[in-house]
């Protein structure tokens, strides 16, 4: 029972401080004036920790994934879509999947 409630509690902490983290960071740009440059930082901020994410386990990873990476590297710039190039590295994951090889 101690180690569900560490659990519980663990996870209600966890809660409280990323709700305070969101709500502190959208009260602290409240009295930031927001430039071209500032706008053009938070604009690409979403991009680069997603790359930041997603190089070092593709370059860690096998060539199923280096493929399906690229695949959906090609399908975002060619559509501009990342449903589509999400899925489309899916797609290409799961079929290379069957190659023992890969």
């Amino acid at each position: 029972m101690i180690e569900q409630s560490a659990a519980i509690g663990a996870v209600l902490l966890l809660t409280a401080v990323t709700v305070a983290t969101r709500f502190s960071g959208v009260w602290i740009m409240s009295f930031v004036e927001i430039t071209p440059r500032i706008e053009a930082f938070l604009k690409y901020l979403a991009v680069s920790v997603l790359i930041s994410i997603v190089v070092p386990a593709t370059l860690n990873a096998s060539p199923r994934i280096w493929l399906a990476v690229a695949a959906a590297a090609v399908t975002m710039l060619v559509t501009s879509s990342a449903v589509g190039a999400m899925l489309a590295g899916a797609a290409v994951a799961a079929a290379a999947r069957g190659f023992t090889m890969l």
